[in-house]
């Protein structure tokens, strides 16, 4: 029990409780250096899985490799016996039999290495993030809310995979030559998902979580629902283009502007149901790429005209560089199609479509948290 205080005591004798500087900034904030770090370790490997995603489909790869085993399959053949088992299987579905019958065990070779590594490298950042998340988890090194955010990335890797294989499965049916192209579409737009919520969240912790609420409260609310319809439109695109490379329409109309000399392809609606043609018909599946392609660009004009409003130059900047690698991917595409889709090029085009996507998801974001800069900007 304290003793009693005399009436005369002197406040200043009493001591003092200072409180710790950067408490309140500290509290919740767990290691968000190390997280983004391994978040931009993900962010890598998930562009570079896009990439080689894209060349299996070019080198028509894809269907090499003819089950699907997630633990086992990790193992390629070691024997020439193993080879020679691998490749019966593949000489037993349709597209060895109606398009590369009397390939050898040689030429095999070089399309199973292709899709095994596409294969191989979806385990690798499987790994990656689940030993990332079990050690940050594992250590409460997860900031404040982001449990969650994490796990959901490892979730929509999980269906990812489920999802490669239902597309590789459609590819193996009676008469099929390729997977199925909205099948593609949907593997190709996860990917993108996933790469994008990464990229999101690579922004967010690049900033201090006080720094971003105080950010929020200058946000340009009209450009930052501009940038989110860009975002929408820009995803529509890129789906689109994944149905061009799935039934390798690019190749279908080599010639610009016009295609066979007209606006519309020779009978876009050929097939039944009508449904079909959305899908199937090389020449409206590579017509509404170009269309998509020439709207996407217009609005994207417009937006940019409205960034050039923006008090903050940083914001500018990016939308900035959203026109300029808008407009050269725009000429990749025109150049892709006018060279009949090489897959040099074409992958070219495809990595500009992942380069243009994290743009415009950081401008984006610099319209809703903008970075703080002097009065004179």
């Amino acid at each position: 029990m304290a003793g009693k205080r005399s009436i005369f005591e002197e406040v200043g004798d009493t001591p003092k409780q200072v409180a710790a500087p950067g408490g309140i900034d500290a509290k919740g904030q767990g290691a968000r250096g190390l997280i983004r770090g391994w978040l931009m370790v993900l962010f890598a490997l998930v562009v570079v899985m896009i990439v080689v995603g894209g060349l299996t489909r070019l080198t028509d790869s894809g269907l090499s490799i003819t089950e699907w085993k997630p633990v086992t399959g990790a193992m390629p053949p070691m024997s020439e016996a193993a080879w020679t088992a691998e490749f019966d299987k593949y000489r037993a579905i349709p597209e060895y039999q109606l398009q590369n019958k009397g390939m050898t065990l040689a030429e095999f070779k070089v399309i199973y290495w292709w899709e095994w590594g596409h294969r191989q490298l979806g385990r690798v950042i499987g790994l990656v993030w689940a030993a990332g998340f079990l050690f940050f988890a594992a250590t409460r090194k997860i900031p404040t809310g982001w449990m969650p955010k994490l796990l959901f990335i490892g979730v929509l890797g999980g269906l990812q995979g489920f999802i490669g294989w239902w597309m590789v499965s459609s590819g193996l049916e009676e008469g099929m030559l390729d997977v199925a192209s909205y099948r593609l579409a949907t593997h190709l737009g996860l990917a993108f998902v996933i790469f994008g919520f990464i990229a999101w969240y690579v922004y967010e912790l690049g900033r201090k979580q006080p720094d971003l609420l105080q950010a929020r409260r200058s946000a340009d609310a009209g450009l930052t629902r501009l940038g989110s319809i860009l975002v929408g439109f820009a995803f529509v695109q890129i789906l689109l283009g994944a149905l061009v490379a799935g039934i390798d329409a690019g190749r279908a109309y080599p010639d610009w502007p016009l295609m066979a000399g007209g606006f519309f392809p020779p009978e876009p609606f050929g097939l039944t149901p009508v449904w079909r043609n959305f899908f199937e018909d090389a020449g409206l599946v590579q017509f509404m790429h170009r269309m998509a392609g020439y709207a996407l660009f217009a609005f994207g004009v417009y937006v940019w005209m409205r960034a050039r409003r923006s008090a903050n130059a940083q914001t500018r900047f990016a939308f900035n560089a959203v026109l300029a690698v808008m407009a050269l991917q725009m000429v990749l595409g025109i150049v892709t199609v006018v060279y009949s889709a090489p897959w040099q090029i074409a992958i070219v085009h495809q990595l500009g479509a992942v380069v243009l996507w994290a743009l415009i998801l950081r401008a984006r974001f610099l319209a809703q948290y903008p970075l703080a800069q002097s009065v004179r900007g």
